[in-house]
């Protein structure tokens, strides 16, 4: 199925959950001099107008960014991802709303590689103009490459095949983000088994998986497989808004499965999903959980709130 357009979710809660938690892993990627690689299995369009079309239709971002826009006692790491919206959004109007590749585009530095995949046929086309928009700004600005090299390449295609060919990267170190729409079952299936086979490939890889929290089965059924994953460690987050609807549908809660995180992440979120609850939520319902553990044991830790 080709009719999931992220548009119409973009800059949601779930939406500030993860991008949140793929700044803290490309920032502390960027610590070392060595270049990594980000490959996003699922890109979406890039960068998404509030304004208009499908967001504004919607309105979702009335869930996530917009409550966070004009706060000013931000803890450090909301901080940086709110100021890099903001970046996009000089006129001080929240107008746009980065997607994943833009999230990462900001923090990659030039040494750095970003490998997206797009299988839909319209979002990849605007992906691809996207960028190519942004390297003629740069280009316009002055801006050269310090190295050689296409610094982004973008492929109309399955990212669960195509990341086959990418590990492990050159460099030895990269973070993956594997985010489908999950519009059918087969979604959480193939994130398994994808994992399963790039683990093999790339045992040291950083690996983010964005998930709905939904009633359906398989939905409730993948944290709990990703964490028998052969690996050394894992972290999963989820974040809830509101208690489920009375029909069940709509989105009220998502979560981040992380293999191989960093040491800061932990501390990072045990400081920031109290503030996003209080935030963020709506009712009672609203709350967050944080485990970590090891593949194939039992979570060392886990709290609730």
């Amino acid at each position: 199925m080709l009719s999931y357009r992220h548009a119409f979710h973009a800059g949601n809660h779930a939406d500030v959950l993860k991008h949140i938690v793929l700044i803290q892993l490309l920032r502390y990627l960027g610590q070392k001099d060595a270049p990594y690689m980000v490959i996003d299995t699922h890109a979406g369009a890039g960068l998404y107008a509030l304004d208009t079309g499908y967001a504004a239709k919607s309105a979702e971002y009335q869930t996530g960014i917009s409550h966070l826009w004009s706060r000013t006692d931000l803890p450090p790491a909301l901080a940086d991802y709110v100021g890099l919206i903001k970046e996009m959004n000089p006129d001080g109007r929240m107008r746009y709303y980065p997607g994943s590749p833009y999230c990462a585009y900001q923090v990659a530095r030039e040494q750095d590689r970003i490998r997206l995949f797009e299988l839909h046929p319209s979002d990849s086309r605007i992906l691809a103009d996207n960028f190519r928009k942004l390297e003629e700004q740069g280009g316009a600005q002055g801006h050269r490459p310090a190295v050689r090299g296409k610094r982004v390449m973008i492929q109309k295609g399955d990212g669960f095949e195509g990341l086959k060919s990418l590990l492990p990267p050159p460099s030895r170190r990269g973070l993956i983000l594997i985010d489908p729409p999950y519009e059918v079952k087969d979604d959480y299936r193939r994130v398994k088994e994808t994992l399963v086979d790039a683990l093999g490939r790339f045992a040291t890889g950083m690996y983010a998986v964005w998930y709905p929290v939904l009633n359906r089965m398989e939905s409730r059924q993948l944290p709990d497989k990703l964490k028998r994953l052969p690996c050394k460690d894992w972290l999963n987050v989820t974040l809830s808004i509101s208690s489920p609807s009375p029909d069940g549908f709509g989105l009220h809660s998502s979560g981040m499965f992380i293999i191989n995180p960093p040491w800061t992440l932990e501390p990072m979120l045990r400081e920031l999903m109290p503030y996003l609850v209080k935030v963020l939520g709506q009712d009672a319902g609203a709350g967050f959980t944080l485990e970590t553990g090891a593949g194939n044991e039992a979570p060392r830790s886990a709290r609730r709130a």
